[in-house]
This record gives structure tokens, C-alpha cells and sequence, in this order.
């Protein structure tokens, strides 16, 4: 008799499972709390696969002899809770695929720059010409790709999320950006457990393996010992040491390994100190996969940016806005603030994760002159930053976020949506957030 999968979840990466387990002929079945969208529905029936939508059928999941599970579902979930106590093998998407394809797997988490790192290798690799896939939070789900295509590279970016359950697959080329504080309200408010999640990704590397990451991460250096590492360290830094893989120098960023060579600074398509770094990364992992330096180079100088991620909008009668709504932590909207050239006016707020704001603290007596609280709870951001002596607003939608800061901005000055939060309180995602930012900004 086949195998029994299960599938909890049917966005992107439940109905890729779910595509594969079928053509892996498993007997296969999809279950998912909320409304399916229109098409994933579309492509289960066009499979074959069985769906139920709005609950959760017990005897039809805890029959399961394996569950590919969403990242989105916690594991307080009550089903996951039933297939624990059971013993049933819980896995995520990716674990799923990468048994099915000998690809090489790119792979990239770390609490900030991984969407732009993913997507710059990307860009590279395909510049290079080589048959590469994008996969994980970004582009289609791996599980998809390895059922409908037949790539040899893929690059992936992972959340921590996707690395709990992740157990026997491998990186061939990991990258760790950067660890801080992020989604503590998923991991018992336990910074341990969140870190030893990124550690993951190290799981399962031998001596032909990569790990690059930012040697500068205090996180990072304190924990690297801790785990029995095997694959080849490639770490990149601000300043030259014997290890570093790629450095600044004299405003030029020089790769040392395996290929040796140098870019000016200013040649760059992103720009911002976390950018060099993202930029550092996706040298190094193009260089380790035999792409001409040549090719780098170009490559890291035509690249155009990732939506939601500093973007420019526009500018309004001299005041530029940039949507990063892709900020869901503290730490990403301290690199957007330091970014930052102009007094700013800073929309920030959602759902708060456990935030702990006074890492800002600092850049927003600096460069802030107004501040827009844009959520469902902004008691905590007045009682953190009211008494810095900056106008604020509290707003409860988008185009009121805009049109507040329309009021308060002079020319000259910018416009920034960075939120530090999740956005489940206002819009379905951050995307949607961003795209109404966006809409609402070119309506002004």
C-alpha cells in the first residue's frame, strides 16, 4: 500500500509538497485551516490531490505515516500537538524535496538581508548562465520545482521557521548573515532556541561544503564552536584578516577565495553598509561556484533591488518615500535608518513580536522629525518613544499613515515606511502592506 502524506497548510509550499508527493506516487492528502486560494486549488485538482479547506479532519490526518507542515503553523497548533503525542515524523517542504533532486543547494538565513542575498545569488547564477531555480520564501516553492523542472543549482532562502523541520537535508553552500533578536514569540521568548534554529542550516555538511557568514556578528562567534562544523568556513567582514573571504579596503571589496579579485565600492548596485555585506555574501558563494569573476562583477553592479525592500517609491513636492515594509524587525529598520541621507519621517508599527525598540533608539533621535504609529496596539511604541520630543501620529490604515506624513514631511526630508512589526493586525502580509504604501504614496 502507498505511503500516506499528509499536507497541513496549502500556500505555496503545501500545494508544492503536495505536487510532488503525488508524482512521487505517495497516497497524498491536503488539509488547511483557512481558505485555499483559487490557485493552489486549481492545482490540486489539476493533479488529482484531495483538499479540504476551513478545519482539519482528524481521522484523515492522524492516519498520516508522514506530515509536511506549513512554517506558518506553531507547534502549539492542536494537530501538531496530536501527531507529536503520536509519534507521527513531522517535516517541512523543503526537507520534503531535497530528497527527491541531487541539485546543489545555495542556501541562505540569518535574521536580515536574506530575501536581497537570495535574490542576488540568483541574479548572478542565472547571469552566469547556469540552470538555477529560486526556492524557500521567495519564488516558487522548492517542492514544485523539483517536481516540474530539472535544475541543477537551486538557491534558497530559508526562514527559521522552515529549519525546524529540517533533518537529514543538506547545504552544499550555506550562508549565515546575521542573528538577532526576531520572532522570540515563536521560540518561548528564548533567544537560545531561535539561535540554535539558524544553526540548522549547518546540519548534515561535509569537507566539500561552504558555510560563509559575517564574521562581525557577536551571536555568531559566541555560538560557531558549539557546533560540530564540517564544511569549509568562508566568513566576510568590514576588515581584513588571514580568514576573511572578502573585505572593504580603500573603498574596494576584495574576495580572496577561492578566486581572488576586487570591485570598486561605488560600482555596486545596492547601497548601505548591510547591502556591502549582502553583496559580500553573494560574491562569495558565485566565486565558490565557479563563476567568473568577470560575471560577479557585472552581476553585482546591474542588480535592481528587491519590492518592499528600500524602495524607492517616488518623490512628492521634494520629499522622497521608500517602502520597506519588508522591515519585520527592530534590526532591519536600524540598517534602514542608518541608511538614511535626510531628516526622515518614520512609519512604524503591527504586530509586535516581542520587539525590543531601544536598538533604534539612538538613529531615531538622530535622524527622525516625525513619527507615525501605524497599528491595532501602539502602546508600547508611545510609552518607548514619546518622550523623545518628536511630533507623532497614531493612525489605524495606510492611507492614513500617508497622509500624516504628507502633513509633516518639508522638502528635503524622506519618507520612510520601515515597520519593525509583522503586519497581521492591518494587512494580509507584508506585501500587501507595502503594495497600499505604495498605491497610497502615487495617489498624494
Amino acid at each position: 500500500m502507498a505511503k500516506r502524506i499528509v499536507i497541513l497548510g496549502a500556500g505555496e509550499s503545501g500545494a508544492g509538497a503536495a505536487v510532488l508527493a503525488k508524482k512521487q506516487g505517495f497516497d497524498t492528502f491536503v488539509s488547511d485551516m483557512s481558505a485555499i486560494k483559487d490557485k493552489y486549488k486549481k492545482m490540486l485538482d489539476e493533479y488529482g490531490i484531495l483538499w479540504e479547506e476551513g478545519k482539519h479532519t482528524e481521522e484523515l490526518i492522524l492516519n498520516a505515516d508522514e506530515v509536511i507542515k506549513s512554517p506558518g503553523i506553531p507547534n502549539e497548533a492542536p494537530m501538531i500537538q496530536k501527531l507529536l503525542a503520536q509519534g507521527t515524523p513531522i517535516i517541512s517542504e523543503i526537507e520534503f524535496a531535497g530528497r527527491y533532486t541531487n541539485a546543489k543547494m545555495i542556501c541562505i538565513t540569518g535574521s536580515n538581508g536574506k530575501t536581497t542575498t537570495t535574490s542576488l545569488i540568483y541574479h548572478i547564477f542565472k547571469k552566469a548562465g547556469l540552470n538555477v531555480g529560486l526556492a524557500g520564501n521567495i519564488g516558487q516553492s522548492l517542492a514544485y520545482q523539483v517536481a516540474e523542472c530539472n535544475y541543477d543549482y537551486y538557491v534558497i532562502e530559508l526562514s527559521s521557521f522552515q529549519l525546524d523541520n529540517m533533518y537529514n537535508f543538506r547545504a552544499n553552500i550555506a550562508v549565515l548573515m546575521n542573528i538577532t533578536p526576531d520572532h522570540l514569540d515563536r521560540y518561548d521568548h528564548d533567544m537560545q532556541n531561535y539561535v540554535d534554529a539558524k544553526f540548522r542550516i549547518l546540519q548534515n555538511q561535509t569537507q566539500e561544503d561552504a558555510f560563509i557568514f559575517w564574521n562581525d556578528d557577536p551571536i555568531i562567534q559566541k555560538e560557531l564552536h558549539k557546533y560540530g562544523i564540517h564544511g569549509q568556513y568562508y566568513p566576510f567582514a568590514e576588515k581584513k584578516n588571514e580568514e576573511t573571504a572578502a573585505y572593504i579596503e580603500n573603498k574596494q571589496v576584495h574576495f580572496t577565495q577561492p578566486i581572488a579579485f576586487n570591485m570598486e565600492q561605488e560600482e555596486l548596485a545596492l547601497t548601505g553598509t548591510h547591502n556591502l555585506f549582502n553583496s559580500m555574501a553573494a560574491g562569495i558563494s558565485a566565486n565558490l561556484a565557479g563563476i567568473r569573476k568577470e560575471c560577479i562583477r557585472e552581476a553585482l553592479s546591474d542588480f535592481e533591488g528587491v519590492e518592499h525592500r528600500l524602495e524607492k517609491v517616488c518623490r512628492v513636492r521634494g520629499v522622497d518615500y521608500i517602502n520597506d515594509s519588508k522591515a519585520t524587525n527592530v534590526n532591519s529598520c536600524w540598517y534602514a535608518l542608518q541608511s538614511m541621507k535626510t531628516k526622515t519621517i518614520l512609519i512604524l508599527g503591527g504586530k509586535d513580536k516581542g520587539n525590543d525598540y531601544s536598538e533604534i533608539a539612538e538613529l531615531v533621535k538622530e535622524k527622525c522629525v516625525g513619527l507615525i504609529y501605524m497599528g491595532l496596539h501602539n502602546e508600547k511604541l508611545h510609552d518607548f518613544f514619546d518622550g523623545f520630543g518628536i511630533p507623532v501620529a497614531d493612525v489605524q490604515s495606510m492611507e492614513d499613515a500617508v497622509n500624516a506624513a504628507y502633513k509633516m514631511a518639508k522638502k528635503g526630508e524622506t519618507v520612510l515606511l520601515s515597520p519593525c512589526c509583522a503586519s497581521f493586525d492591518l494587512f494580509k502580509s507584508y506585501e500587501d502592506r507595502g503594495k497600499q504604501f505604495k498605491k497610497c504614496v502615487r495617489n498624494l
